[in-house]
């Protein structure tokens, strides 16, 4: 009943009553993740609006705003970031595009939020997110719109980890073959795009956040190339490995494609699976029993990630040992299981922050952009610009290891 009760509050949720001076976005594309990355969230934010959107097909964006009840249809991207009434702006552009319009919208004083990956290689994030425009002294406000990190259920799972004893990492997320065609923008090299460059960049960032650091060196990455008749630079698949500074192996599973047996499309669940190193525990119960010791083996697992609000669960498992110090031989063992879940922050022991069950990722994402350009404390959870350029160096020393191009950067300055 929970679950059809939040499942029926995310479709048809009430729309909020606006304040006076809500921030006014206008949207860069008429695109298909817009409606549940901003259109949809914005409608229960109080303080945020959907004024304009521009496309490159007008027609096409005459028909956008009617169905979606935006307001304005702008000739062009430049004419909609030039606009007086135009607070912030929504990039949801292909990849190779990401770069020069957030940079437009910044020197033209627009807050940005910029979906992932938020340039198309480490140069890029490294001129946009340290370039003058941002260093003075009331900024606008850029987001790489990774929406996870936001939401109570990623948090809580981090809080299960204790990253210095951390052993291994693996996450895992597959499209089933048949959704995406592919002769999708997602997989032509010119746009910055690749598997890497999509659900990728996801699986990266849940590493960097599991290990609480950058990787010291990429171990290993194996893409399966697209088919032939398509674009040769392109990732339709990619694992990869990276070494982290306290030894411990972060590992990625991303396709657009799977396939099972005969090449049938395959679903596999979505997941985040982290063990952590065997700990010596101190165990008063083994009283005098001399040459024998308490060990234990933590593994945490979150399941479906990407979209908690509709389900998620995070699966805490311990593995306990006694065993003889000597030779280590097995005296006992026994697992001791935990589940929670944390649709809201109570949930996940995080306090009496905002938000309600119903709220998706994206809700979140928006109210933490909300309270930053508001100059408002917020949740706690952020994306820095810091955070995008490691975040593009780690993709980056990927697509170096495969062999293959990183994705090219931008003319424009």
């Amino acid at each position: 009943m929970d679950f059809l009760r939040r499942l029926y509050n995310i479709l048809f949720s009430s729309p909020a009553t606006k304040v006076e001076t809500p921030i006014r976005f206008g949207l860069l594309g008429a695109s298909k993740i817009a409606p549940n990355a901003i259109i949809g969230p914005a409608k229960t934010h109080p303080e945020v609006r959907i004024v304009g959107v521009a496309a490159r097909d007008a027609e096409r964006a005459r028909v956008y705003a009617r169905r979606y009840g935006i307001e304005r249809v702008f000739g062009g991207y430049q004419e909609l970031i030039d606009d007086p009434d135009i607070d912030a702006v929504y990039i949801p552009l292909p990849n190779g595009l990401h770069y020069e319009w957030a940079l437009k919208a910044l020197k033209a004083g627009k807050h940005v939020l910029l979906e992932k990956p938020s340039t198309s290689n480490a140069t890029e994030a490294n001129s946009l997110f340290r370039h003058e425009v941002l260093q003075q002294a009331k900024p606008p406000v850029i987001l790489e719109a990774f929406h996870v990190l936001f939401h109570p259920a990623w948090q809580t799972f981090l809080s299960c980890l204790d990253p210095k004893n951390i052993v291994s990492a693996y996450s895992i997320f597959h499209v089933p073959r048949g959704i995406l065609p592919n002769s999708d923008i997602r997989f032509q090299y010119d746009l910055s795009g690749g598997t890497l460059m999509d659900l990728g960049t996801y699986k990266v960032l849940d590493l960097r956040q599991i290990f609480g650091t950058e990787p010291e060196e990429c171990l290993e990455a194996t893409p399966r190339m697209m088919p032939k008749g398509y674009d040769q630079k392109c990732d339709h698949a990619m694992t990869a490995k990276w070494r982290f500074p306290n030894g411990g192996v972060g590992t990625i599973d991303c396709d657009l494609s799977a396939r099972g047996a005969a090449g049938l499309p395959k679903f596999t669940m979505p997941l985040c699976k982290v063990v952590h190193k065997e700990l010596v525990i101190e165990d008063a119960g083994l009283g005098h029993a001399e040459g024998r010791e308490h060990v234990m083996v933590k593994t945490v697992t979150i399941l479906n990630p990407m979209f908690p609000t509709f389900w998620h669960r995070i699966d805490i498992e311990e593995q306990h040992t006694i065993r003889t110090i000597k030779d280590k031989k097995i005296v006992r063992t026994w697992t001791h299981k935990e589940h929670k879940k944390a649709y809201t922050w109570e949930e996940g022991n995080g306090g009496p922050r905002s938000g309600e069950k119903s709220w998706s990722t994206y809700r979140h994402q928006l109210e933490q952009f909300v309270n930053r350009v508001k100059g408002r404390e917020g949740s706690g959870c952020w994306m820095s610009g810091e955070d995008s350029i490691k975040q593009m160096e780690m993709v980056d020393s990927a697509y170096k290891k495969a062999g293959l191009p990183l994705r090219p950067t931008s003319t424009y300055h």
